[in-house]
């Protein structure tokens, strides 16, 4: 065999191997990846710190556009308490703890509504979340046993590794149909990416 020919057969192996790899490599990639939508509607898929600044900033851009999009758009909100955040677990944990007795959504509210006077505390703001419960007319005993409840904790640091197995390195991070959404989450630039998937 010429050496020319020789060359050949290994630039062809070469590229095989390549081009094997990049099939393998996106095809676990789509196995990771935030879920994509199964019915052709979107989905958006976000990470949050309930103590990040960025996430109460965006929070009333995400609640418009799921008011404006309906059942058109799936929202689905995760945990993803920044370990530097004093709280930021523990508010995770009262808002599943709010949702066992169906008051997710306001507990959110209420989180974000009144960040500022709990966020960045360094002391723990346990007797203000129970705060929260009485004012939601939740029962607070259950609510207090929710706290402590070890597997509502385990859910939501099941959400973070989740998210840091994506890639998500800070908050609010988007996943809009299973793609990672780059930039400041404004409302103006989640409504274009979100109509780009709905064209």
């Amino acid at each position: 065999m010429s050496k020319n020919a020789r060359l050949s057969l290994i630039i062809v192996a070469v590229v095989a191997i390549v081009v094997t790899g990049f099939i393998l490599f996106n095809r676990n990639n789509n196995t990771t990846a935030a879920p994509k939508s199964a019915d052709g509607k979107v989905t958006v898929v976000e990470y949050l710190d309930m103590e990040c600044p960025s996430c109460r900033a965006a929070y009333p851009g995400v609640e418009k556009l799921k008011s404006e999009y309906g059942d058109r758009v799936t929202f689905t909100v995760k945990h993803f308490p920044i370990p530097s955040h004093r709280n930021a677990e523990l508010a995770a944990v009262a808002v599943e703890a709010a949702g066992a007795q169906g008051k997710r959504d306001e507990m959110f509210k209420v989180m974000f509504e009144s960040q500022q006077e709990w966020g960045g505390q360094q002391t723990s703001q346990r007797a203000v979340f129970v705060g929260f419960a009485q004012q939601l007319g939740l029962d607070t005993a259950k609510f207090e046993s929710g706290l402590d409840d070890a597997a509502l904790r385990e859910r939501v640091l099941n959400e973070r590794a989740e998210g840091s197995k994506l890639g998500v390195q800070g908050t609010p991070s988007f996943f809009i149909n299973g793609e990672k959404f780059t930039g400041a989450p404004s409302y103006d630039k989640l409504k274009a990416a979100i109509d780009q998937e709905l064209s």
